[in-house]
This record gives structure tokens, sequence and C-alpha cells, in this order.
């Protein structure tokens, strides 16, 4: 198998990560497609030092979310002067407006945290063992664990004061 047709199947195999990452970090459609666009190219850019050792969604976490986190600061250094307003999330329709409710206040909430512990809660919430999270983001095991901690701490605040 060619290198090309390595790469493309890894993009077709995972596509629906890389729209993940796109859609925590980012709200509307047009930036989330640029946001994947952009996903993809630097995944071309480093897949020569893709190293088998780690899974390969793994390996794309890490390079999605970095440049997902590289994405947006640069976006805050270059703002455009339009603004956004926040998008309702689409919830299937069996869920009560309670429960709808519940879930926007989360998302809120999460969305108001730092970009690092925002892709935390994504690993967390996407089922990553703290090992695995710890492996993509770089750091130990016992640091995931103290960041979620906090993580949780601060949600619940922000929940509780709403």
């Amino acid at each position: 198998m060619t290198k090309e047709e390595e790469f493309v199947q890894l993009i077709q195999t995972n596509q629906g990560l890389i729209y993940k990452i796109a859609s925590i970090y980012t709200r509307d459609r047009e930036e989330q497609k640029d946001l994947c666009q952009e996903i993809i190219y630097q995944t071309w850019k480093s897949f020569d030092y893709f190293k088998k050792a780690a899974k390969p969604s793994t390996w794309l976490y890490r390079v999605g979310m970095n440049t997902a986190i590289t994405h947006l600061n640069k976006r805050k250094k270059h703002p455009n002067g339009v603004s956004i307003s926040d998008s309702k999330l689409d919830f299937a329709e069996e869920m009560d407006s309670g429960e709808e409710e519940k879930m926007e206040l989360l998302y809120s909430e999460i969305r108001k945290l730092n970009l690092l512990d925002r892709g935390i809660v994504f690993l967390f919430l996407e089922g990553k063992p703290y090992e695995e999270i710890a492996e993509i983001i770089g750091i130990s095991v016992s640091n995931v664990g103290t960041k979620m901690s906090r993580i949780r701490e601060k949600l619940k605040k922000g929940i509780n004061t709403n």
C-alpha cells in the first residue's frame, strides 16, 4: 500500500473523529469545515513522523487537537469582527425539554473552559481512558486525573450558579 493510500484510508476511517474535534472547538459550520481541512492538511504534513507505536486514532486525536488549539489561538489574535451567536445543539426529538436544557447548560459550561481542559473533557466524553488521554495530550496519567477533578468542580460550580 502506498503512503497516499494509507493516508486516505486513515482519514476515511477516522473522519467522524476529525469532525467531532472540529465541532467541539468551533460553532459555525463554515469554520468547522475549515478546521476539518486544516486537520487533514496537518495530518498529511506530519504523516511521515507517525510512529506506528501509537494507535492511529490516538495519534490523530493529538494532531487534531493541537491543530484546533493553534487555529483558535490564531483566530483570537486576528478576529474577523463578525459576532457569531451561540448555536443550538441538535438534540434527538425524543429528548424532553428538561434534558435538553440540562445538556445545553453543560455544553455552555464546557465552552467556557480553556482549550486544554475542553480537549480533556472531549476525550473523556468520548470514553477514552486516562492513559490514552495522557498520551494524546502529552501529560502524565496522574495529571489527567487531577485536571479531571478540577474540571468537574468548575463544571459543577458553573452549573449550580445558573
